[in-house]
C-alpha cells in the first residue's frame, strides 16, 4: 500500500516546484454545472489527463493536476483523494453542482470501478457504461469514495462520482466508448 509523501497540497509546494514537478489547469465553462477533475494526472497516474480532457471537451469545466517530473511521479507527487486540497480545484468546486473524478488503478482487467456519494449520477453513468458493453464495478473494491472530504465530493452538492479505471482500460481501444458513454450522460444533465 502506498503513503502519500505529503499530507495536503501545501506541504507539497513546500517541497515541489510548479513547473518543474508539477502543473495545474483549470478550464472554466461559466455556462457548466460539471466538473470533471483529475487530480492524479499527467505522469502520476498515466492518461488520465488525455481521458478527462475529452470528457471535458468544450462543454465541461476542468480540473488537471499533473506530475511532470522526469520520474517518481506517483510516489513525489499523490495526495489521496479525501486530503487533495489544492485552492483552485475547491474554488472551481465550490461552483459546480455535478463532480465526475477520473484516476487511474492497476489492474490487468478492462474495468471501471464506480464510487461516490452522488448515487443517482453513479447509478446513471454505471448504467450507460455497461450498456456500452464496459465492465464497471458499482461495490466490492477498495474505491467507495464515500467520504465526504473525498475531491468528487467536495462541489456545490457535497456528492460526486469516482470513476476508477484500470490501467488496461486505460490503454486499450476501450477509452473511447467510456469518455462517449460519460459525456452521454453528463450532456444530459
Amino acid at each position: 500500500m502506498h503513503i502519500d509523501r505529503y499530507h495536503s497540497f501545501g506541504e507539497l509546494v513546500e517541497h515541489e516546484v510548479e513547473g518543474i514537478d508539477f502543473r495545474r489547469t483549470v478550464l472554466r465553462r461559466p455556462f457548466s454545472p460539471v466538473a470533471v477533475i483529475a487530480p492524479h494526472a499527467g505522469k502520476i497516474e498515466s492518461s488520465t489527463s488525455e481521458i478527462a480532457r475529452a470528457i471535458a471537451g468544450e462543454d465541461f469545466n476542468l480540473y488537471l493536476f499533473e506530475g511532470i517530473k522526469k520520474r517518481g511521479n506517483y510516489a513525489a507527487l499523490h495526495i489521496t483523494s479525501r486530503r487533495f486540497d489544492e485552492p483552485s480545484c475547491l474554488e472551481l468546486l465550490s461552483t459546480c453542482s455535478f463532480v465526475i473524478t477520473i484516476h487511474g488503478c492497476v489492474g490487468h482487467d478492462e474495468r471501471i470501478l464506480i464510487g461516490g456519494l452522488d448515487h443517482w449520477l453513479k447509478n446513471k453513468v454505471a448504467a450507460e457504461l455497461r450498456q456500452a458493453g464496459l465492465d464497471v464495478r458499482n461495490d466490492g473494491h477498495h474505491f467507495q469514495a464515500t467520504n465526504p472530504e473525498n475531491i468528487c465530493n467536495r462541489g456545490q452538492s457535497n456528492k460526486g462520482v469516482q470513476l476508477e479505471l484500470t490501467k488496461a482500460l486505460r490503454s486499450s481501444a476501450y477509452t473511447q466508448r467510456f469518455v462517449t458513454a460519460v459525456r452521454a450522460v453528463l450532456l444530459s444533465l
